[in-house]
């Protein structure tokens, strides 16, 4: 018998049914939904890709010889080299910076080389300073992203066909008036007979410097260079009363018949010190009067020559002005200095001092000093009785 409370539960049963169905039927419209939005997205990006312009290119450098070995060279002579370099990328290869190693000097290059192209390095390597084995880089930086750094190389083996001994240098340390020779043996690999052809001293130190060569013989050759090959002995004189005051560096050039190096240079450094140093070398004594404890000013002077140093004596010292400052002069401890003090008159009168103090001294290139004084005479202060 059908009672009402089936009748109840059937229609329950057919309306989950629907809503089930009503479920599956949503679940399906969205996968649907979600599939052809991401098929959109798929075209529309690969629509993009068709649409965008391809990645730029980048340089790519080569070195096309790294390495350039001269072997064997005379030294003195100059190694010029050009690097070669090429873009084997795709776009513009930069060459921001080549920098040289030490002894090395970079003339110029190529800043910009295109595609396919092939630029330059020029360099050049000086050997007079140099000898035996040397090996001098250059360094490029580029815009390469994968090799911004390159190193380019140069290599010798500097053979010296004329050298000195001791050395290819003199140095002086001496005083105005002195005079001092310091002596170079010069030697040679040539094969041929070897001659000094002529001396060339630079026109700055002509006037103080003379250079006289000799050939050598017996025990006094150097036991170096080829043998039985001439050699020569330099003696380089300087000094005398007019010799340049302050210091020295210049190159005295040998010029030889040598064919590998016919020129050899002699440096020539140091110092000519003045024959007596005088401090200081104005008096200023200020705005003073001439009761002030501050009324008297020094002068120190000495001679430079340490050789003979006690021979230098101070004769006398004179004012230009004695009504104003007068001199007084004493020998110090050390040997060849002496201090003259300048005083103020006590009577003198204001007003502007302006005069010199003359000293007279033993010294045979500066015999006589005269230095200038300077300064402002204001009338004394009286201080009240208490």
């Amino acid at each position: 018998m059908f009672s009402l409370k089936n009748l109840k539960l059937g229609v329950s049963l057919v309306a989950l049914s629907c809503l089930a169905a009503q479920a599956t039927a949503q679940q399906a419209s969205t996968k649907k939904s979600a599939a052809a939005s991401s098929t959109a997205k798929k075209a529309s990006t690969s629509a993009k890709k068709a649409s965008a312009p391809a990645e730029k290119g980048s340089p790519t450098l080569t070195l096309v010889e790294p390495l350039k070995d001269f072997g064997t060279v005379p030294r003195g002579e100059k190694l010029n080299v050009e690097f070669l370099i090429k873009n084997t990328g795709t776009s513009d290869l930069e060459l921001l910076s080549v920098q040289p190693g030490c002894g090395c000097t970079v003339a110029d290059f190529d800043k910009v080389i295109k595609p396919g192209k092939i630029g330059k390095v020029r360099a050049a390597v000086d050997t007079t300073t140099f000898t035996g084995p040397i090996s001098k880089s250059v360094t490029v930086q580029s815009n390469d992203p994968n090799t911004p750094t390159s190193q380019l190389t140069i290599n010798a083996l500097v053979k010296p066909y004329v050298e000195a001994f001791p050395a290819g240098f003199v140095r002086f340390n001496t005083v105005q008036g002195d005079v001092q020779m310091q002596s170079v043996k010069l030697y040679s690999e040539e094969e041929t007979p070897f001659e000094i052809v002529r001396i060339v001293v630079p026109e700055a130190i002509k006037e103080f410097v003379k250079v006289t060569h000799s050939k050598l013989e017996g025990a006094d050759l150097v036991q170096a260079g080829r043998a039985g090959q001439n050699q020569y002995k330099l003696d380089i004189t300087l000094g005398g009363p007019t010799a340049q005051i302050g210091p020295l560096a210049e190159k005295i050039r040998v010029v030889t018949n040598s064919k590998h190096q016919p020129e050899y240079p002699i440096s020539v450094t140091g110092v000519v010190r003045p024959s007596i140093s005088v401090s200081p070398s104005l008096v200023n004594f200020g705005e003073v009067a001439p009761t002030d404890p501050e009324a008297n000013r020094a002068i120190t002077i000495r001679s430079n020559d340490l050789k003979a140093a006690s021979a230098f004596q101070v004769t006398k010292a004179v004012s230009s002005a004695p009504a104003q400052f007068t001199t007084e002069m004493k020998a110090t401890e050390k040997p060849g200095e002496f201090e003259i003090t300048l005083k103020l008159v006590k009577n003198a009168k204001e007003g502007d001092i302006d005069g010199s103090v003359t000293i007279y001294t033993t010294d045979k290139i500066n015999p006589v000093v005269t230095l200038p004084v300077k300064g402002t005479i204001k009338k004394a202060t009286t201080v009240a009785a208490q």
